[in-house]
């Protein structure tokens, strides 16, 4: 299934008036919830936007075809066993004017520094170290020019090693495998879209300006250079916290050519919103549970939750054999996600995507003088507000909720037996 299909096929609410892409659908987009939503006549452009694809993990094992609980391990397959996906010579895409006002790309709130795409994949490629596939956020200041956000780890580190210039590929509308995958941040040099290829078969197509292979269902492909020795000031931008990050220098993105699937729907992303939430933080998931596995500790599941915005708050289910378990799992999760902020451990009885059975673990088993793990003058993420902005030092912190071996009994729940109440009605 391809992500037009998918759109076509699942999408909650169609809206047949016509709406702005200038804070009027981000509006709606914001009142809708987590329900999926397609805007049929957008005033300022001749196509259609669809937003909240995958605004739970629901909707993304729906797509992908699997359970919910199917997900992380799935991941962990795929980012451990990429595979090459298959080359097509030729799609159904056309090439349009390169001008950016004209496509419906939104507007979200009265402080944004201008449109935003924040559903779009960077794809770049280096000669001797390879492909690298990575969201990123694009405010567009010219009809053929945006300021990318980029952090200092693999398109940034790609960009350094070229001298500040690269041929680049910019791509949006692309199923839930390629966007999973772009938000993993395997290690340099590994081409996320193999690993997609391991989530879900996907096809690729050759770029028209550079060597390099884009996903061939992408609704719209942008190909230009990206550019570290011309940059624009980038921002206000509303991210996953729902605070307005900071205005920064930031490099271009000079777009040279743009070619769309016929009556191409975009991809709009509301920044803050649940599916930013979901894509952002569940591929994290597979990462710290990888390297929770590592030092020797049996983890059941990993959650990276919305109540810590998807990025700051990871909570992790083990089976615990030794005292140290819950210390050695907290420092390998911040390994597995050098963005946590705060990281809670639990037994093997407690719903990890239930607060309030956190919480309650929290209330009963844990202890602040010695089952709290403070960690200060870490780097951290630059989306936390009360973190330094620039230096993105900031203090981390672990929460071992699990257990003493030796008073299991006493910090077990009692069990009541389970009858079904109709039956007695």
């Amino acid at each position: 299934m391809s992500f037009r299909e998918f759109v076509e096929k699942s999408t909650d609410i169609k809206i047949s008036k016509n709406v702005s892409k200038n804070l009027e659908a981000s509006g709606i987009i914001y009142s809708a919830g987590e329900k999926s939503i397609l805007f049929e006549k957008i005033i300022e452009s001749e196509n259609r936007v669809v937003a909240n694809v995958f605004a739970s993990k629901e909707r993304v094992a729906k797509y992908l075809n699997c359970e919910v609980k199917e997900l992380v391990p799935k991941m962990i397959k795929a980012l451990n066993n990429p595979t090459k996906p298959q080359i097509v010579e030729r799609t159904d895409h056309n090439e349009i004017e390169v001008d950016l006002e004209k496509l419906p790309i939104l507007t979200h709130t009265e402080k944004d520094g201008g449109p935003y795409v924040s559903s779009g994949i960077v794809i770049v490629k280096d000669s001797e170290i390879g492909q690298n596939v990575c969201y990123h956020r694009g405010m567009v200041f010219e009809k053929n020019k945006f300021a990318f956000r980029i952090l200092e780890r693999n398109t940034m580190e790609l960009l350094k090693k070229n001298n500040g210039l690269m041929k680049a590929a910019y791509c949006i509308g692309i199923g839930a495998e390629t966007a999973l995958a772009a938000a993993m941040a395997p290690s340099l040099g590994q081409n996320e879209l193999e690993i997609a290829n391991s989530i879900k078969p996907i096809k690729v197509i050759k770029a028209k300006t550079f060597d390099a292979l884009l996903p061939a269902d992408a609704e719209v492909i942008m190909e230009g250079i990206l550019s570290l020795n011309e940059k624009h000031s980038e921002g206000p931008f509303v991210d996953l916290t729902g605070t307005s990050d900071i205005i920064r220098e930031e490099p271009v993105f000079t777009v040279e050519k743009i070619y769309v699937k016929p009556n191409y729907i975009y991809h709009a992303l509301l920044p803050g919103g649940f599916e930013h939430k979901i894509l952002m933080g569940m591929p994290r998931e597979p990462t710290i549970f990888e390297e929770i596995k590592k030092v020797g500790v049996d983890v059941i599941d990993v959650s990276v939750n919305v109540g810590g915005s998807s990025w700051f708050h990871v909570i992790i289910k083990i089976n615990k054999q030794s005292e140290e378990d819950g210390k050695k799992a907290i420092e390998a999760a911040m390994k597995g996600h050098t963005s946590g902020k705060h990281f809670f451990v639990v037994d093997n009885d407690i719903n990890i995507y239930d607060s309030l059975e956190v919480e309650w673990a929290m209330a009963t088993r844990f202890q602040g003088e010695k089952d709290l793990y403070l960690f200060p003058k870490q780097k951290g993420s630059s989306l936390d507000p009360s973190a330094n902005q620039i230096t993105r030092e900031t203090a981390k912190a672990g929460f071992d909720l699990t257990m003493p071996l030796d008073k299991t009994k006493k910090m077990t729940r009692a069990k009541f037996p389970e009858y079904n109440v109709k039956d007695y009605f």
